[in-house]
This record gives C-alpha cells, structure tokens and sequence, in this order.
C-alpha cells in the first residue's frame, strides 16, 4: 500500500512528464491542501525524492505566495550536471545516497538497467572491504569515476 509520500512524488513526478521538459512551478500550502497533510510533507517529499541525487533541481522561493521551482535534469542540456553530481557526492557517500543517483540516472535514461546493476555492485559494501574502514570514501571515488566516464 502506497505511503502519503508515496501519492505526493507520484503526482508530483506526473505533473513533470506533463510539462514536457519544462520546470514546473507549484505552491507547498496548495499541493498540502489538495493532499490533506501538512506543508512539512510536502517539504519532506521535496527532500528525500527530489534532489539532485534523484536528478533534480528545486528552487524555492518563500513569503508571499511562495513557489517551488523543480526542474528535471538533463546531461545534454544542463552543462554543469557533471559538477552538480560531483558536488552532491563529496568526499564520502553511502550505499543508500549511491544507490538513489544510481535509480535516478537509470529512471532518466542517462543508463542503462545493466549498467545501474554493474554501478551498484561496484559500490556495494561487499566489495569495498577496507582495513581502515574507509569504505564511504572509496565508494564516492568509485561513484565520480564512474560518473566521469559516462557524462564525458
């Protein structure tokens, strides 16, 4: 059975297909409305599905009838995706946080379903066995070489 958060990155994610590529403008206390939750959800929402690591980009905008701004990446129109990638993953990254830009490349078709399956067992905990337990640090470095290859 599908969560609230569920319903809302479902809908949300619908409105973006809709617009056909163009960034989508919608306002917290009317999609919590529509929702009957509280605007916290909707942030919630925002957060854990919709970032960069999920490809993509939100703007917002507070006070006044506020708006959030979310827009779909795309490597071939987007330039600095290569960066903003390289950014969100840093010095370290969980096997949770590899695993989210890892799904959200292949659900944009920037790989393909063997290549995520190849990404995730390259930086799966099983295989980044380190005496000095560094295993976060290895799986960034592995992540952005990987990234590297594939976006140049």
């Amino acid at each position: 059975m599908a969560t609230i958060s569920d319903v809302i990155e479902s809908f949300i994610k619908e409105l973006i297909r809709q617009s056909q590529g163009h960034p989508i403008e919608i306002q917290r206390n009317e999609i919590a409305k529509h929702f009957d939750c509280a605007p916290s959800q909707i942030n919630y929402v925002l957060t854990t599905r919709f970032g960069t690591q999920h490809g993509y980009y939100i703007e917002s905008r507070r006070g006044g009838g506020g708006y959030i701004k979310i827009m779909r990446l795309k490597p071939e129109r987007n330039r600095p995706l290569h960066q903003m990638l390289m950014e969100e993953i840093g010095n370290e990254t969980t096997k949770t946080q590899a695993n989210r830009l890892i799904q959200a490349m292949e659900e944009q078709n920037m790989i393909t379903k063997r290549e995520a399956v190849l990404m995730k067992a390259a930086t799966s905990d099983g295989v980044l066995v380190s005496p000095i337990n560094n295993r976060d640090q290895l799986r960034a470095n592995i992540l952005k070489g990987m990234l590297s290859a594939m976006l140049h």
